[in-house]
Protein backbone atom coordinates (compact mmCIF):
# COMPACT_ATOMS: atom_id res chain seq x y z
CA UNK A 1 0.00 0.00 0.00
CA UNK A 2 1.06 3.24 -1.09
CA UNK A 3 0.12 6.55 1.47
CA UNK A 4 0.62 10.58 0.56
CA UNK A 5 1.12 11.66 4.02
CA UNK A 6 0.90 15.35 3.56
CA UNK A 7 1.00 18.17 6.72
CA UNK A 8 2.32 21.90 7.28
CA UNK A 9 4.85 22.16 10.02
CA UNK A 10 4.32 25.11 12.12
CA UNK A 11 7.26 27.51 12.98
CA UNK A 12 10.42 26.50 14.21
CA UNK A 13 10.24 29.23 16.42
CA UNK A 14 7.43 27.96 17.84
CA UNK A 15 7.56 24.08 18.59
CA UNK A 16 4.60 22.16 17.92
CA UNK A 17 2.78 19.03 19.24
CA UNK A 18 1.40 18.48 16.12
CA UNK A 19 4.60 18.08 14.55
CA UNK A 20 5.92 15.54 17.10
CA UNK A 21 2.53 13.79 16.47
CA UNK A 22 3.22 13.77 13.00
CA UNK A 23 6.71 12.96 13.30
CA UNK A 24 5.70 9.98 15.29
CA UNK A 25 3.52 8.72 12.68
CA UNK A 26 5.56 9.15 9.60
CA UNK A 27 8.56 7.57 10.75
CA UNK A 28 6.24 4.26 12.13
CA UNK A 29 4.04 4.29 8.53
CA UNK A 30 7.90 4.88 6.81
CA UNK A 31 8.35 1.38 8.13
CA UNK A 32 5.84 -0.12 7.01
CA UNK A 33 4.23 1.31 3.96
CA UNK A 34 5.53 3.32 1.11
CA UNK A 35 5.12 6.71 1.97
CA UNK A 36 4.99 9.47 -0.14
CA UNK A 37 6.00 13.42 1.69
CA UNK A 38 3.69 16.41 0.61
CA UNK A 39 5.29 18.87 3.27
CA UNK A 40 5.31 22.77 3.66
CA UNK A 41 7.03 24.70 6.30
CA UNK A 42 6.04 28.00 7.66
CA UNK A 43 9.58 28.41 7.94
CA UNK A 44 9.49 29.57 4.03
CA UNK A 45 6.75 32.27 4.66
CA UNK A 46 7.49 35.47 3.78
CA UNK A 47 5.14 37.99 6.05
CA UNK A 48 7.62 41.22 6.13
CA UNK A 49 4.69 43.28 5.74
CA UNK A 50 1.33 44.48 6.28
CA UNK A 51 0.02 43.22 2.43
CA UNK A 52 1.86 39.50 2.62
CA UNK A 53 0.22 38.64 5.96
CA UNK A 54 -3.11 39.60 4.83
CA UNK A 55 -2.20 37.81 1.21
CA UNK A 56 -1.37 34.90 3.14
CA UNK A 57 -4.32 34.37 5.68
CA UNK A 58 -6.49 35.14 2.60
CA UNK A 59 -4.60 32.15 0.36
CA UNK A 60 -5.59 29.80 3.61
CA UNK A 61 -9.15 29.33 2.68
CA UNK A 62 -8.49 27.20 -0.92
CA UNK A 63 -4.46 26.87 -2.70
CA UNK A 64 -4.48 26.76 -6.36
CA UNK A 65 -0.43 26.36 -6.53
CA UNK A 66 -1.15 23.77 -3.56
CA UNK A 67 -4.17 21.88 -5.73
CA UNK A 68 -2.33 21.87 -9.19
CA UNK A 69 1.29 21.30 -7.17
CA UNK A 70 -0.76 17.52 -5.24
CA UNK A 71 -2.50 17.21 -8.27
CA UNK A 72 0.89 16.56 -9.91
CA UNK A 73 2.09 14.82 -7.37
CA UNK A 74 -0.72 12.20 -7.22
CA UNK A 75 -0.56 11.50 -10.65
CA UNK A 76 3.08 10.69 -10.61
CA UNK A 77 2.81 8.38 -7.83
CA UNK A 78 -0.07 7.40 -7.50
CA UNK A 79 -0.49 6.52 -4.14
CA UNK A 80 -3.55 4.01 -2.72
CA UNK A 81 -4.96 6.61 0.10
CA UNK A 82 -3.59 10.03 1.18
CA UNK A 83 -3.66 11.18 4.92
CA UNK A 84 -3.45 14.67 5.83
CA UNK A 85 -2.52 16.09 9.37
CA UNK A 86 -2.26 20.10 9.18
CA UNK A 87 -3.60 21.88 6.54
CA UNK A 88 -2.75 25.70 7.74
CA UNK A 89 -2.00 27.94 6.08
CA UNK A 90 -0.51 26.33 3.51
CA UNK A 91 -2.11 23.32 1.95
CA UNK A 92 -5.57 24.11 2.96
CA UNK A 93 -8.53 22.03 1.40
CA UNK A 94 -7.64 22.36 -1.83
CA UNK A 95 -5.62 19.75 -1.14
CA UNK A 96 -8.68 17.36 -0.53
CA UNK A 97 -9.94 18.33 -4.11
CA UNK A 98 -7.08 17.38 -5.81
CA UNK A 99 -6.95 13.65 -4.16
CA UNK A 100 -10.67 13.55 -4.56
CA UNK A 101 -10.50 14.37 -8.48
CA UNK A 102 -7.62 12.16 -8.58
CA UNK A 103 -9.52 9.04 -7.30
CA UNK A 104 -7.55 8.92 -3.80
CA UNK A 105 -9.61 8.57 -0.80
CA UNK A 106 -8.54 11.18 2.09
CA UNK A 107 -8.07 10.62 5.63
CA UNK A 108 -8.04 14.25 7.97
CA UNK A 109 -6.44 14.19 11.38
CA UNK A 110 -8.11 16.85 13.48
CA UNK A 111 -5.75 18.08 15.74
CA UNK A 112 -7.27 20.58 17.08
CA UNK A 113 -10.77 22.27 15.77
CA UNK A 114 -9.17 24.83 13.58
CA UNK A 115 -12.61 24.09 10.71
CA UNK A 116 -14.93 25.20 13.29
CA UNK A 117 -13.04 27.42 15.39
CA UNK A 118 -11.28 30.50 13.37
CA UNK A 119 -9.74 30.31 17.17
CA UNK A 120 -8.92 26.48 16.61
CA UNK A 121 -8.86 25.91 20.13
CA UNK A 122 -12.51 26.52 21.67
CA UNK A 123 -11.32 28.55 23.95
CA UNK A 124 -11.15 32.38 24.76
CA UNK A 125 -9.10 33.87 27.49
CA UNK A 126 -8.13 31.01 28.75
CA UNK A 127 -11.22 29.42 29.17
CA UNK A 128 -13.56 27.08 26.88
CA UNK A 129 -15.48 28.98 24.74
CA UNK A 130 -18.25 27.54 22.24
CA UNK A 131 -19.98 30.05 20.80
CA UNK A 132 -19.06 29.86 17.33
CA UNK A 133 -20.80 26.01 17.58
CA UNK A 134 -24.03 27.39 19.22
CA UNK A 135 -24.02 30.36 16.71
CA UNK A 136 -22.96 32.60 14.40
CA UNK A 137 -18.89 32.84 13.24
CA UNK A 138 -19.28 36.85 13.75
CA UNK A 139 -18.79 36.01 17.56
CA UNK A 140 -15.17 35.09 16.52
CA UNK A 141 -15.40 38.70 15.18
CA UNK A 142 -16.33 40.03 18.25
CA UNK A 143 -13.99 38.62 20.26
CA UNK A 144 -11.01 38.63 17.52
CA UNK A 145 -10.28 35.02 18.78
CA UNK A 146 -7.54 34.38 16.10
CA UNK A 147 -4.28 36.21 17.13
CA UNK A 148 -6.69 39.03 18.77
CA UNK A 149 -6.72 40.37 15.36
CA UNK A 150 -10.01 41.80 13.59
CA UNK A 151 -7.99 40.48 10.23
CA UNK A 152 -6.68 37.40 11.25
CA UNK A 153 -9.47 36.38 12.61
CA UNK A 154 -11.67 37.58 9.58
CA UNK A 155 -9.11 34.79 7.72
CA UNK A 156 -9.75 32.11 9.78
CA UNK A 157 -13.48 32.48 9.58
CA UNK A 158 -13.76 33.17 5.65
CA UNK A 159 -11.75 29.72 5.70
CA UNK A 160 -14.61 28.05 7.33
CA UNK A 161 -17.75 29.51 6.16
CA UNK A 162 -16.10 28.82 2.54
CA UNK A 163 -15.24 25.45 2.75
CA UNK A 164 -18.99 25.22 4.00
CA UNK A 165 -20.39 26.33 1.17
CA UNK A 166 -18.35 24.25 -1.49
CA UNK A 167 -19.17 21.45 0.77
CA UNK A 168 -15.70 20.68 1.31
CA UNK A 169 -16.19 19.55 4.69
CA UNK A 170 -19.18 16.68 4.29
CA UNK A 171 -17.86 15.50 0.68
CA UNK A 172 -14.16 15.77 -0.04
CA UNK A 173 -13.03 13.78 3.17
CA UNK A 174 -13.72 10.49 3.29
CA UNK A 175 -12.80 9.99 6.93
CA UNK A 176 -11.95 12.33 9.64
CA UNK A 177 -9.91 11.38 12.79
CA UNK A 178 -10.46 12.84 16.16
CA UNK A 179 -8.24 12.14 19.00
CA UNK A 180 -11.24 11.28 21.60
CA UNK A 181 -14.82 10.55 21.55
CA UNK A 182 -15.39 14.28 23.04
CA UNK A 183 -13.69 16.07 20.28
CA UNK A 184 -15.76 14.15 17.89
CA UNK A 185 -18.85 15.13 19.51
CA UNK A 186 -17.96 18.89 19.18
CA UNK A 187 -16.80 19.09 15.71
CA UNK A 188 -20.01 17.11 14.55
CA UNK A 189 -21.70 20.10 16.18
CA UNK A 190 -19.06 22.46 14.58
CA UNK A 191 -20.70 20.78 11.27
CA UNK A 192 -18.40 18.10 10.27
CA UNK A 193 -20.36 14.62 9.48
CA UNK A 194 -20.33 12.44 12.06
CA UNK A 195 -20.93 9.23 10.13
CA UNK A 196 -17.19 10.67 8.74
CA UNK A 197 -15.33 10.92 12.27
CA UNK A 198 -13.64 7.77 13.33
CA UNK A 199 -11.65 7.79 16.67
CA UNK A 200 -8.01 7.57 17.42
CA UNK A 201 -5.92 8.60 20.24
CA UNK A 202 -2.26 9.69 20.10
CA UNK A 203 0.29 7.37 20.49
CA UNK A 204 4.35 7.34 21.84
CA UNK A 205 6.37 5.56 19.46
CA UNK A 206 8.40 3.73 22.04
CA UNK A 207 7.48 2.62 25.52
CA UNK A 208 10.19 3.43 28.52
CA UNK A 209 10.43 1.16 31.24
CA UNK A 210 8.07 1.79 33.94
CA UNK A 211 8.82 4.02 36.66
CA UNK A 212 8.96 3.38 40.71
CA UNK A 213 6.84 6.23 41.77
CA UNK A 214 9.54 6.15 45.04
CA UNK A 215 10.67 9.73 44.33
CA UNK A 216 8.00 11.24 47.25
CA UNK A 217 7.09 14.06 45.04
CA UNK A 218 4.50 14.75 42.72
CA UNK A 219 4.98 16.33 38.99
CA UNK A 220 3.26 18.99 36.89
CA UNK A 221 4.43 18.80 32.64
CA UNK A 222 3.49 21.73 30.41
CA UNK A 223 3.41 25.25 29.15
CA UNK A 224 3.29 27.65 31.84
CA UNK A 225 -0.13 29.30 30.91
CA UNK A 226 -3.78 30.47 32.20
CA UNK A 227 -5.34 27.63 30.25
CA UNK A 228 -3.34 24.84 31.34
CA UNK A 229 -4.36 25.77 35.03
CA UNK A 230 -1.33 26.25 37.32
CA UNK A 231 -2.31 28.98 39.09
CA UNK A 232 -4.96 26.60 40.25
CA UNK A 233 -2.53 24.44 41.16
CA UNK A 234 -0.10 26.00 43.52
CA UNK A 235 -3.03 27.86 45.16
CA UNK A 236 -4.22 24.27 46.06
CA UNK A 237 -1.01 23.63 46.95
CA UNK A 238 -0.96 26.01 49.22
CA UNK A 239 -3.56 24.52 51.01
CA UNK A 240 -2.68 20.66 51.38
CA UNK A 241 -2.01 18.95 54.07
CA UNK A 242 0.66 16.55 52.50
CA UNK A 243 4.23 17.05 53.19
CA UNK A 244 5.25 16.96 49.26
CA UNK A 245 6.82 18.80 46.98
CA UNK A 246 5.83 20.00 43.72
CA UNK A 247 8.26 20.03 40.37
CA UNK A 248 6.62 21.80 37.52
CA UNK A 249 8.40 21.02 33.91
CA UNK A 250 8.37 23.58 31.53
CA UNK A 251 8.47 27.37 30.72
CA UNK A 252 5.65 29.64 29.76
CA UNK A 253 4.22 33.16 29.87
CA UNK A 254 3.46 32.73 33.50
CA UNK A 255 6.63 31.67 35.10
CA UNK A 256 7.87 34.43 36.98
CA UNK A 257 4.29 35.30 38.00
CA UNK A 258 4.40 32.11 39.34
CA UNK A 259 8.21 31.63 41.07
CA UNK A 260 6.94 34.92 42.58
CA UNK A 261 3.75 33.63 44.30
CA UNK A 262 5.81 30.42 45.32
CA UNK A 263 8.60 32.17 47.01
CA UNK A 264 5.73 35.06 48.53
CA UNK A 265 3.20 32.33 50.30
CA UNK A 266 6.31 29.48 50.78
CA UNK A 267 5.07 26.30 49.02
CA UNK A 268 7.08 23.46 48.74
CA UNK A 269 7.64 23.60 44.59
CA UNK A 270 10.21 23.81 42.20
CA UNK A 271 10.66 25.04 38.81
CA UNK A 272 13.01 22.58 36.52
CA UNK A 273 12.13 24.74 33.42
CA UNK A 274 12.47 23.03 30.52
CA UNK A 275 13.61 19.67 30.23
CA UNK A 276 14.10 16.78 27.06
CA UNK A 277 11.97 13.71 26.86
CA UNK A 278 14.74 11.78 28.74
CA UNK A 279 14.32 14.02 31.53
CA UNK A 280 10.72 14.35 31.74
CA UNK A 281 10.27 10.20 31.49
CA UNK A 282 12.81 10.40 34.75
CA UNK A 283 11.14 12.74 36.71
CA UNK A 284 7.34 11.62 35.54
CA UNK A 285 8.26 7.60 36.26
CA UNK A 286 9.68 8.41 39.67
CA UNK A 287 6.69 10.69 40.56
CA UNK A 288 4.08 9.40 42.46
CA UNK A 289 0.98 11.18 40.90
CA UNK A 290 1.23 13.44 37.50
CA UNK A 291 -1.19 16.22 37.73
CA UNK A 292 -2.98 17.66 34.79
CA UNK A 293 -5.57 20.62 36.10
CA UNK A 294 -6.22 22.20 32.62
CA UNK A 295 -8.96 24.19 32.30
CA UNK A 296 -9.65 24.16 27.98
CA UNK A 297 -10.14 21.57 26.07
CA UNK A 298 -7.11 19.97 25.54
CA UNK A 299 -6.51 17.23 22.54
CA UNK A 300 -4.86 14.04 23.83
CA UNK A 301 -1.61 15.65 25.60
CA UNK A 302 1.19 13.57 25.23
CA UNK A 303 2.25 14.15 28.68
CA UNK A 304 -0.57 11.47 29.92
CA UNK A 305 0.68 9.17 27.52
CA UNK A 306 4.26 9.55 29.08
CA UNK A 307 2.37 9.16 32.51
CA UNK A 308 0.39 6.21 31.39
CA UNK A 309 3.95 4.30 29.68
CA UNK A 310 5.83 5.02 33.25
CA UNK A 311 2.73 3.47 35.13
CA UNK A 312 2.59 6.97 36.96
CA UNK A 313 -1.33 7.63 37.94
CA UNK A 314 -2.61 10.88 36.75
CA UNK A 315 -4.92 13.26 38.80
CA UNK A 316 -6.87 15.19 36.00
CA UNK A 317 -9.70 18.06 35.66
CA UNK A 318 -12.82 16.42 34.80
CA UNK A 319 -12.99 18.19 31.82
CA UNK A 320 -13.38 17.89 28.07
CA UNK A 321 -11.49 14.77 26.67
CA UNK A 322 -9.47 14.85 29.74
CA UNK A 323 -12.35 13.32 31.49
CA UNK A 324 -12.52 10.47 28.64
CA UNK A 325 -8.74 9.68 28.86
CA UNK A 326 -8.17 9.57 32.76
CA UNK A 327 -10.48 6.72 34.26
CA UNK A 328 -11.38 7.30 37.78
CA UNK A 329 -9.74 4.93 40.37
CA UNK A 330 -8.15 2.69 37.12
CA UNK A 331 -5.96 5.38 35.29
CA UNK A 332 -5.81 8.05 38.05
CA UNK A 333 -8.66 10.59 39.46
CA UNK A 334 -10.36 13.68 38.68
CA UNK A 335 -11.19 16.93 40.13
CA UNK A 336 -13.35 19.51 39.60
CA UNK A 337 -11.70 22.17 36.98
CA UNK A 338 -10.44 25.43 38.05
CA UNK A 339 -12.00 24.40 41.61
CA UNK A 340 -8.49 24.88 44.42
CA UNK A 341 -10.69 23.48 47.32
CA UNK A 342 -11.48 20.23 45.09
CA UNK A 343 -7.93 20.10 43.91
CA UNK A 344 -6.20 20.44 47.31
CA UNK A 345 -9.08 18.21 49.19
CA UNK A 346 -8.06 15.11 45.73
CA UNK A 347 -4.35 15.53 46.49
CA UNK A 348 -4.86 14.83 50.24
CA UNK A 349 -6.80 12.10 49.98
CA UNK A 350 -4.89 10.47 47.45
CA UNK A 351 -1.33 11.23 48.94
CA UNK A 352 -2.96 10.16 52.47
CA UNK A 353 -3.09 6.62 50.70
CA UNK A 354 0.22 5.78 49.36
CA UNK A 355 -0.73 2.21 48.80
CA UNK A 356 -3.65 2.96 46.69
CA UNK A 357 -1.56 5.06 44.57
CA UNK A 358 1.01 2.46 44.31
CA UNK A 359 -1.55 -0.56 43.20
CA UNK A 360 -3.21 1.79 40.44
CA UNK A 361 0.41 1.65 38.62
CA UNK A 362 0.33 -1.80 37.04
CA UNK A 363 -3.11 -0.68 35.46
CA UNK A 364 -2.30 2.95 34.46
CA UNK A 365 0.90 0.57 32.80
CA UNK A 366 -1.31 -2.01 31.13
CA UNK A 367 -3.71 0.75 29.55
CA UNK A 368 -0.64 2.17 28.01
CA UNK A 369 0.66 -1.17 26.39
CA UNK A 370 -2.87 -1.89 25.30
CA UNK A 371 -4.11 0.84 23.46
CA UNK A 372 -1.09 4.05 23.32
CA UNK A 373 1.83 1.65 21.82
CA UNK A 374 3.03 2.20 18.08
CA UNK A 375 1.80 -1.12 17.72
CA UNK A 376 -1.63 -0.26 18.53
CA UNK A 377 -1.73 2.61 16.58
CA UNK A 378 -0.51 0.98 13.34
CA UNK A 379 -3.40 -1.81 13.96
CA UNK A 380 -6.15 1.05 13.83
CA UNK A 381 -4.88 3.29 11.02
CA UNK A 382 -4.21 -0.09 8.59
CA UNK A 383 -7.60 -1.16 9.30
CA UNK A 384 -8.69 2.33 8.51
CA UNK A 385 -6.35 2.63 5.14
CA UNK A 386 -7.36 -1.04 3.83
CA UNK A 387 -11.27 -0.35 4.63
CA UNK A 388 -11.39 2.75 2.41
CA UNK A 389 -9.19 1.42 -0.32
CA UNK A 390 -11.45 -1.26 -0.48
CA UNK A 391 -14.39 0.81 -0.84
CA UNK A 392 -12.38 2.83 -3.62
CA UNK A 393 -11.43 -0.40 -5.62
CA UNK A 394 -15.21 -1.16 -5.62
CA UNK A 395 -16.33 1.60 -6.19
Amino acid sequence: MKILLAHNFYRSSAPSGEDAVYRNERSLLEAHFEVVRFEKFNDDLDDSTAAKKIGLALSGAWSKATYDELGRLIRKTRPDVAHFHNTFPQITPSAWAACQENGVPVVQTLHNYRYICPGALLQREGEPCEDCLRGSLVNALRHRCYRDSLTATAAQGWMIARNRWNGSFRARVDRYIALTGFAAERLSMGGLPRERIVIKPNFLPDAPEAGTGEGGYAIYTGRLSQEKGVRTLLKAWSKISADIPLKLAGDGPLRNELEAYVKEKRIKAEFLGYCDRERIIELVGNAALQIVPSEWYEGFPMVILEAYACGTPVLASRIGSLDEVVEEGVTGHKFTPGNVDSLAETVDKLLANPEGLRALRPRVRQRFLSEYTAEANLRRITDLYRGLTMRASAA
